[in-house]
């Protein structure tokens, strides 16, 4: 029931091809290209040297709503609807008719229709969490405990901490079972432990929505208990780490071999957990992310009352699977989440949620029939000529850094050459058979799903790596790169205007979505990605850097963060700079690379002038469209406590004023409100 940063994809339109061909006859030319510029929502009326990101996307910003099922709206998210309505057209057609010979139609097919069969869960209320509730309340003893979260793990449901099974960090051979914080209710411990006013106001109608939840079960005690899960989790928040603390993955990697964990936490049966978890046998040791939290957790276990952690246990079982409940849960869940924590109006379609659910539980599938209808083969080409194109022009700019030593920049080079692109989509697809769907029991299907990917994961352990395997579908906008892989990942959805338009001049595609592969790679680069060598280990500081190269770096960085913890979108409320960095990183790496990768297309040609703007101008619009959106104030108070990434008015303006060619293309100058005086500019590549 889990449902990833920068959404990516690129395309290449003409570059390092030798001598261009003649013209053919005037009658037979192709159309002129197109800016690539939506100069429809350019507002004249502010001058690009006073607010730049208002001048490119004004007119957007001045007209357009946010629809009321949404807490932010803008470029990725209507990729996003285009993108849903695609899928929704494929699953349409599988309720008429499926192909016999591929078994995941009819997968598909009917997890779909147990979700849109509202009648039948009408007519079961909390009766498919029976079995569910039986678990918790036949514990008799704390140390029956580790069991259940053993199983809550399995099936997809919250708990204290939480498992996973990926690549270890300190041996890329090799998967690893890792443990990880989890278990509150609401999106940060700043929820519970701040007291401005608007947390304070989320905490109270959180305890409200506890209180109305178990009234809807018919539970008496209600009130009481509600109070005693606020209670609890607060107690949770205090002890877990902060998201800037868990962004360093040297502190997070915290290798304990079995025979050591109950010295860690004695209060809890390891013994137990390992054997329920399926993990005994099939490894020796695993990873545990916050050392402190689980000796709190340890503590907190001891002191609170059985019937309190049967309560909360309760509580994130009902939590977790009230949108898969009769109508009563799913609005109230709704009116938690989304209204009162992000400020949302109204729910989405429940079609939009069922394509959620069959995208989370068997994606791959869908992502081979959305590829088959929507994403054409020379679209993939396309899109590895420009990854290509942006690789070559980092592999050029290594060499030319003045803050890098030699010695640094050939384990950087040596870095690069192991950056494996994934493009479009996986080599090779998921296969379902062994998933068990039936269309008339939701919360069954739900649980299996949860169950068959928890088992494919662990069936991992042991075996060799697979680096085939994609961590996003086809038809996600968005794209990652994956430290311990070395892999930069872009799915075949973004691949869309104005990120990329096949009709459309080079500068736009450069400024668009270049500059976001560009971002992809950097992140190799970045605080954290440069702790990783090629191979995908973890060396911690300093790393492949030399030491002195290494304070370079960070002198860079402290800067960066300086700049953007300025920013205060919501009165009260700045950009933290520190858990964003990654990410701004990221962002001004990956638009200085891109322009370099853009002049070097020209191959020393003049860029031609397209609807009143230069080559330059169109490049820097082109970045300034793509993030072009809008956020409700509590929707962006959740990101601003949660998200890695800046608002996305602040990454749309910031990287521009670290490039001197901004500066230029624009005319900016000292006494413009764009102007950054040259010694403020925070340069890395």
């Amino acid at each position: 029931m889990k449902t990833t940063l920068l959404p990516i994809a690129g395309v290449c339109i003409l570059c390092g091809c030798g001598k261009a061909p003649e013209a053919p006859p005037a009658s037979n030319a192709a159309p002129p290209l197109k800016s690539g510029i939506e100069i429809q929502y350019i507002d004249a009326s502010v001058r690009p040297q006073d607010d730049f990101y208002k001048h490119i996307n004004g007119k957007w910003l001045a007209t357009t709503e946010i629809p009321p099922d949404k807490g932010r709206y803008g470029t990725f998210i209507q990729l996003r609807d285009e993108a849903e309505a695609k899928l929704h057209s494929i699953i349409d057609g599988l309720q008429k008719s499926v192909d016999p010979s591929d078994p995941d139609q009819q997968t598909i097919a009917d997890l779909y229709f147990s979700f849109m069969d509202e009648p039948t869960l009408e007519s079961l209320g909390t009766k498919p969490l029976d079995d569910e509730f039986a678990k918790i309340e036949a514990i008799k003893d704390k140390k029956e405990i580790a069991g259940l979260i053993a199983h809550f793990n399995e099936i997809g449901v919250a708990a204290p901490y939480n498992s996973f099974v990926h690549q270890d960090a300190k041996d890329s051979t090799k998967y690893v079972f890792d443990l990880q914080q989890d278990g509150l209710g609401m999106p940060d411990r700043d929820y519970y432990l701040l007291n401005d006013d608007k947390l304070k106001q989320a905490r109270e109608r959180y305890g409200q929505h506890i209180q109305k939840m178990f009234e809807l079960t018919g539970d008496k005690a209600a009130a009481a208990k509600a109070k005693d899960i606020v209670t609890l989790e607060t107690q949770l928040a205090k002890i877990q780490w902060t998201k800037v603390e868990l962004r360093d993955p040297v502190k997070t990697y915290n290798k304990v071999e079995f025979p050591n964990l109950a010295g860690l936490a004695p209060n809890i049966d390891w013994n137990l957990y390992l054997a329920d978890s399926g993990v005994q046998g099939k490894t020796d040791y695993l990873v545990i992310g916050e050392p402190s939290y689980v000796r709190g957790l340890n503590q907190l276990l001891q002191k609170t009352p059985l019937s309190t952690w049967k309560t909360y246990f309760r509580w994130r079982l009902l939590s977790d699977f009230s949108p898969y409940l009769s109508k009563a849960f799913v609005d109230e869940h709704f009116a938690f989440y989304g209204t009162a924590l992000r400020g949302i109006p109204e729910d989405r379609p429940r079609w939009k949620r069922g394509i959620e659910l069959v995208e989370g539980s068997i994606g791959e599938a869908m992502g081979k029939l959305y590829v088959a209808r929507y994403f054409p083969p020379q679209s993939k080409a396309r899109m590895d000529q420009l990854v290509s194109n942006l690789l070559a022009a980092y592999r050029a700019d290594i060499d030319k850094l003045d803050w890098m030593s030699a010695e640094t920049k050939q384990k950087a080079q040596a870095k690069l050459a192991k950056f494996t692109p994934k493009i479009g989509y996986p080599d090779k697809w998921r296969d379902y058979r062994a998933l068990r769907i039936d269309k008339g029991d939701l919360v069954g299907n739900v649980i299996r799903a949860e169950v068959f990917e928890y088992d494919r994961n662990l069936n991992k352990l042991g075996k060799p790596i697979d680096r085939s395997e994609w961590g996003m579908t086809p038809q996600t906008v968005n794209a990652y790169y994956n430290p311990e892989m070395n892999e930069i990942v872009f799915p075949a959805a973004i691949l869309q205007p104005p990120f990329f338009d096949p009709q459309a001049d080079d500068a736009a595609i450069y400024g668009g979505i270049g500059g976001i592969i560009g971002h992809e790679i950097s992140h190799g680069f970045d605080d954290q990605g440069s702790q990783y060598d090629g191979d995908g280990n973890l060396l911690g500081a300093p790393g492949w850097f030399t030491q002195a190269d290494l304070d370079k770096f960070k002198e860079k960085t402290r800067a960066l963060v300086a700049q953007y913890s300025v920013y205060e979108p919501i009165p009260g409320y700045h950009v933290n700079g520190e858990l964003t960095l990654g990410e701004n990183i990221a962002d001004n790496a990956g638009l200085a690379i891109a322009y370099k990768a853009y002049k070097l297309s020209l191959h020393g040609a003049e860029a031609p002038q397209i609807d009143g703007m230069t080559g330059d101008q169109r490049f820097y619009a082109g970045w300034a469209q793509a993030f072009r959106g809008k956020e409700r104030t509590d929707d962006e108070i959740v990101a601003l406590k949660t998200d890695p990434h800046s608002p996305v008015a602040v990454r749309g303006t910031v990287p521009e004023l670290n490039q001197d060619a901004f500066f230029d293309a624009y005319a900016i100058k000292e006494g413009d409100k764009m102007y950054v005086a040259p010694e403020k500019r925070v340069t890395l590549w």
